[in-house]
Order: C-alpha cells, then sequence, then structure tokens
C-alpha cells in the first residue's frame, strides 16, 4: 500500500531532528527550474501570486534566494520531521521509531508543489509554491501542467518498488489534481472522514486533516501492507461505515 499525504504550509526546522539517517529527493532537477522562475519575480509578484501578505511573500523570496544543492542536514531536513500543521500534528512522526520510519520511507509518498513527490526521509529546504498556484512555466500556466505524469510516474514507481495493491489516497483534492488516476498502476482508495453534527454527517476540514495523519500514522505502526487493515481504524473516535462506504470510497464516522 502506497499512503499519500499532501504537504503543509508550516514547517518545523527548530526542534532537533530524531534520526541522521536521510535521503534525496528524486526530482529536484525539477524543482530547480521552479525556483529559478520563482527568484524572477518581486516581492510584491510573489504576494499577489500566491495571495499572501507581503511579509509571507518577504519571507518566501528570502527562501527562494537561499534555496541551494547539495542538500544536507546542515542547510535542510527530513521532509516528514519539516511539515507541521494538522495532518502532521496526527502523523506526529517525531515519535516514530526509527523501524516504522523505514517502512514509511518504503509506503508513504508526500505531494508537493515545488518538490513533486517525497520521500519521507528526504531532505528538503523550506519554501512556499501550493500545488494550485497558476505559476507559469516552461511546460505551461500552472504547477498541474508543470508536473505533468511525473508524479504519477514516480507512484507507479513506488507501488511496484513496495509491491503495493492500492494507492491510499489522504491527500487534499488540490493535490490529488496533481495525479493522473487513469494512468496509476494501482487502484485508489480514497478515505472520508466525517463528524456528526446540526443532524447530519459532515467533513470538518481541522478534524479530517488530523484523521488524515492518524490514519497514516495507524498504517505505519501496524505495517499495514493490504487495505483491509485500514477497517480497523478506531482512533479519536472514528470507526469504519460499512453502509456508508463504497469500493473506492470508505467513510469513517464519530458522533
Amino acid at each position: 500500500m502506497i499512503i499519500l499525504l499532501s504537504p503543509a504550509k508550516s514547517f518545523d526546522f527548530q526542534t532537533p531532528p530524531t534520526l541522521d539517517e536521510h535521503s534525496q529527493a528524486p526530482l529536484l532537477e525539477q524543482s530547480q527550474v521552479l525556483v529559478e522562475r520563482l527568484r524572477a519575480l518581486s516581492p510584491s509578484e510573489v504576494a499577489s501570486l500566491m495571495k499572501i501578505s507581503d511579509k509571507l511573500a518577504a519571507l518566501n523570496v528570502t527562501r527562494y534566494a537561499a534555496w541551494a544543492q547539495p542538500f544536507t542536514p546542515e542547510n535542510a531536513r527530513q521532509s516528514v520531521l519539516a511539515f507541521a500543521g494538522d495532518v502532521y500534528a496526527g502523523l506526529d512522526a517525531a515519535t516514530l521509531s526509527s523501524a516504522d520510519l523505514q517502512f514509511a520511507q518504503q509506503h508513504l509518498r508526500i505531494l508537493s508543489g515545488l518538490y513533486g513527490v517525497l520521500r519521507p526521509l528526504d531532505l528538503m529546504q523550506a519554501y512556499r509554491l501550493e500545488m494550485a498556484t497558476r505559476l507559469s512555466n516552461p511546460c505551461g500556466k500552472d504547477l498541474y501542467a508543470f508536473w505533468g505524469e511525473r508524479i504519477t510516474d514516480a507512484l507507479n514507481a513506488a507501488a511496484v518498488e513496495a509491491a503495493a495493491p492500492v494507492l491510499l489516497n489522504l491527500a487534499s483534492e488540490e493535490y490529488f489534481k496533481a495525479v493522473r488516476p487513469k494512468k496509476l498502476s494501482v487502484p485508489v482508495i480514497q478515505p472520508v472522514f466525517q463528524d456528526w453534527g446540526s443532524g447530519k454527517f459532515r467533513v470538518v476540514s481541522f478534524f479530517a486533516k488530523r484523521a488524515r495523519g492518524l490514519m497514516a500514522r495507524f498504517a505505519i505502526i501496524n505495517r499495514l501492507t493490504e487495505p483491509a487493515g485500514l477497517k480497523d481504524f478506531a482512533i479519536a473516535g472514528y470507526s469504519y461505515a460499512d453502509d456508508a462506504s463504497t469500493d473506492s470510497v470508505w467513510i469513517f464516522r464519530r458522533r
């Protein structure tokens, strides 16, 4: 099973890493192309493009200027330890064992506007570039055009390497749009996390994001390679709702 997550907008580059082992992201050549494109933008252009404050734009212009290869533990951090936010609070990678992280390295992939696809131990430097950003580039008008089939190809390669029967999509819609499902070599299972409120079950973004991280952690620590084991996910009050689920969309609910 290949587990797919979105990245986060916030980072933790201050907490000492829990391990030294690291790897290099496979698509850094393409990342370099995007960084060069971003370096050509002024702070005001970055703010307008990304719809962020002048302060955040200035921070990221500084990040693009400082972005440099080769990545080392001195200037970069393992992706699964670098990302913060709701999903990564649920994953809580800093408390995973070395063996857990080795399993994750084979079975977990993080989508990224700048890096394309990251493995958990791939080193990365801080950035801001959401997948939906309409950044013109040599391949087209946005990042979906830029990445083309590269992300799908990388996921297919990961599925072959791990002998994975399915892809577990815990990424957001924005990021999964960078994948071409019809060209995947394995079927996709889409978990949906719903909470009871106002007389019905509905997706609450904050809770759903954390639940995605919790499910990824559950799969990692239980060494799940087949999807059936996911139906035992019963963390934070969620449980599998068989009557509301389909073959490809699995509903998990809590009251």
